[in-house]
């Protein structure tokens, strides 16, 4: 999906009264052409007569180069509000993305169930790839978990990789099943490809959509079979 104002609007609303308490001032909300980021709060700085820095005319950006999911627009939403609650809070940080930034990214990722990263610039360059129109295969996992919830997971072209994977999750209490498919569909280009065991939270419909035209892939133990749908 594409950003808008009103959606962006909307998401500051519910994200404020869910992690923040209510507490972050609306601030004015610009669409970019930037390709070089897909958000960021910016603002403006001036030392007062006491010596002390002050941050003011906060505006959050949010680029529309990208056809992000709804998932990583939010994510993006939220990092660059944590951004903006430490700020206007003038709290210390190590640096810009020092400690207290990573803590409660952590916090939020656990708590809320969100994917939220230290840089936006690992999915833009995922969605450059895709908008480039190289073809390139995917290994997705799909997960569909007890509480009606369906992810999915890009895992690295390596069986011993995959079959680990598949193991790890397979023992997690709350995931019913795993299935997995070789998919050439580039809305995958934008998901990190990797044996971790994360998944990333989206629609089933969607991944449905996606997967249409995709290879089944089977596990026996420690081999992996192949077959068409």
């Amino acid at each position: 999906m594409i950003a808008t104002i009103p959606y962006i609007e909307s998401k500051f609303d519910e994200f404020n009264r869910l992690i923040f308490d209510d507490r972050l001032p609306r601030l004015p909300i610009r669409l970019s052409k930037a390709r070089t980021f897909l958000g960021a709060c910016t603002f403006k700085k001036r030392r007062t007569m006491f010596g002390k820095i002050v941050c003011y005319d906060f505006v959050l950006r949010i680029s529309t180069c990208f056809d992000l999911t709804e998932r990583e627009l939010e994510d993006i939403i939220i990092h660059e509000m944590i951004h903006y609650h430490i700020c206007i809070n003038r709290l210390e940080d190590t640096s810009v993305h020092g400690r207290l930034f990573r803590q409660m990214m952590g916090d939020i990722n656990k708590k809320y169930g969100r994917n939220i990263s230290i840089s936006h610039r690992s999915t833009a360059v995922r969605h450059d790839g895709a908008a480039s129109g190289r073809i390139c295969w995917h290994v997705v996992a799909v997960l569909s978990f007890h509480d009606g919830r369906t992810g999915i997971k890009v895992l690295p072209h390596i069986s011993r990789g995959i079959l680990k994977y598949c193991k790890g999750v397979s023992g997690v209490r709350e995931v019913r099943s795993v299935d997995l498919y070789m998919s050439d569909d580039v809305f995958f280009c934008r998901f990190p490809r990797s044996s971790a065991l994360r998944v990333h939270y989206l629609d089933a419909a969607d991944i449905t959509g996606h997967l249409a035209d995709a290879k089944k892939i089977e596990c026996r133990g420690e081999e992996i079979m192949w077959k068409m749908r």
